[in-house]
This record gives C-alpha cells, sequence and structure tokens, in this order.
C-alpha cells in the first residue's frame, strides 16, 4: 500500500506535524451514498504549508505534482508554502475577509456575518468563481496526487472539499463532517488567536474566536446561495463556474 492510502481499517496513514490539518480527501474511508468507495491518495487538502523539512521530505514522498495555494496575494507574502520537491505551486487565490473589515470587527456577530458573507462569495465573487474553476479543471486533469489549501485549511478548503465530496456523490452527513473535522486541531488557530491578543489586545480573542473554526452555517450560507441560484452543486459547478460538464466527469473519474 502506497503512502497516503488508507488500510481495511479505515484509518489515515500520512500525518504532518508541521500543517495539523493536512489530510486525504478521501478520509478515513469515505463512500459514495450508494456504496462506493473513493479513491485515496490522490487530492490532498491542508492549512498553510509551513512545513518542517522532514515534512516537506514526506509530501515529496507522496509523489505530489502540483500544489494549489487559494490564498491572497497577502497571506502569501506573509507566509510563503515551503517548496516540495518535484511539485508544480500554483497561486489561485479566493477571496477572505478583507483585512480592513477583520481589524474592525468588535463583536462575535459581526464576525459570524463577516463569515456567512465570506462563504455566500464563494458562489458570487468573480474572482472566487475563476479561481475554483481554474482548479476544479486542474484537478479534473491531473495525472497524479495533488493538494489544495488555504491558511488554515478551514474555509477555502474546506468549501472546495465539500464541493468535491458532493460531486463525488458523498451523502450530506459525511460532508459536514468532513467539514467540521478541521475544529479537532487547533495548531493555526492558537497561532492566529495569539497574533490578534498581541495586536489587537487580548479583549479582541473572543470575538476572533468565531472566524477560527469551522462552523455549520458558514457551509449553509454557501449552500443556499447555490440552491437559489442554481438548484445543486453540480449545476454551480457547471454553470456557475464554468467548468464543462466532460471535465466534471472526469474529475468525479478520479474521485471514485
Amino acid at each position: 500500500m502506497s503512502p497516503g492510502e488508507t488500510g481495511d481499517l479505515g484509518h489515515e496513514l500520512v500525518r504532518l506535524a508541521s500543517a495539523d490539518n493536512f489530510r486525504d480527501l478521501a478520509g478515513p474511508g469515505h463512500r459514495t451514498a450508494d456504496g462506493h468507495p473513493l479513491r485515496p491518495g490522490v487530492l490532498y487538502r491542508s492549512n498553510e504549508l509551513q512545513l518542517s523539512d522532514a515534512d516537506a521530505h514526506r509530501l515529496a514522498g507522496l509523489g505530489l505534482g502540483e500544489i494549489f495555494d487559494l490564498r491572497e496575494q497577502h497571506e502569501v507574502d506573509a507566509h510563503p508554502d515551503i517548496e516540495v520537491a518535484g511539485a508544480t505551486w500554483h497561486h489561485l487565490p479566493v477571496p477572505g475577509i478583507p483585512m480592513d473589515q477583520v481589524v474592525a470587527l468588535a463583536t462575535r456577530e459581526e464576525a459570524d456575518e463577516a463569515m456567512r458573507a465570506v462563504y455566500r462569495g464563494f458562489v458570487d465573487d468573480e474572482l472566487a468563481r475563476a479561481s475554483l474553476a481554474d482548479l476544479l479543471t486542474r484537478l479534473a486533469a491531473g495525472t497524479g496526487p495533488q493538494i489544495f489549501h488555504c491558511t488554515a485549511g478551514k474555509d477555502r478548503t474546506g468549501w472546495v472539499s465539500a464541493l468535491l465530496l458532493r460531486l463525488a456523490g458523498v451523502d450530506e452527513e459525511t460532508v459536514l463532517a468532513d467539514y467540521l473535522r478541521t475544529n479537532e486541531v487547533n495548531g493555526t488557530r492558537e497561532k492566529y488567536l495569539a497574533m490578534v491578543a498581541e495586536h489587537l489586545g487580548p479583549e479582541k480573542v473572543a470575538v476572533y474566536e468565531s472566524i477560527m473554526v469551522a462552523e455549520a452555517g458558514y457551509l449553509a450560507a454557501a449552500d443556499e446561495r447555490v440552491r437559489a441560484e442554481h438548484g445543486d452543486h453540480a449545476t454551480y459547478a457547471v454553470e456557475g463556474l464554468g467548468v464543462s460538464r466532460e471535465m466534471v466527469a472526469a474529475l468525479v473519474a478520479r474521485l471514485r
């Protein structure tokens, strides 16, 4: 069995100490609603690749061919990915919360609504649609293992992962559980909350905690926009993002 595959017990073999939200999109044995297992070792998801030498070597050992960074330019500039031998890095920026809005957040309610707006933007924002279309097309055309990531591996990565699992036919309960699994790791969250306390004051930590977790309501905000504008996620991929039906079929074939 090659690195990144899952065994009969369903646990994942590859974990990274320096990227705690790195995982195989196929999960610990995810299956489609009609019982077909997803193919492990094909697509990986992660938080920012601030990797130790050992973890960079482990990723290289997976045979990664492409890395897709969904962060905005200021995020890339602040924490550039560590180079992984054999992998080509692509920048496909998807907007998060604007920095001026982040600094101005005063209550948890404001933070919660800001996150819902970000998720609705995954469906509506022109740059987000262009980057996500490019990503799905490149994933569909891939011939080897690929990885996509953002800063925490939570929102932009979480939305892409949920979309891919849905296109593959995974049931909604599993999709939501996979999305919320981000909350089981806290390295990135603790790092950024410490930065909030240092630069904005400890009283701001409670405000920002709500934007540092995966929340079912955030995912639902994007899903509601998909249903209102496109009916379902497959139609969103084709009509909303502009990915051809042939490329969607090729992507599903890679996943299943």
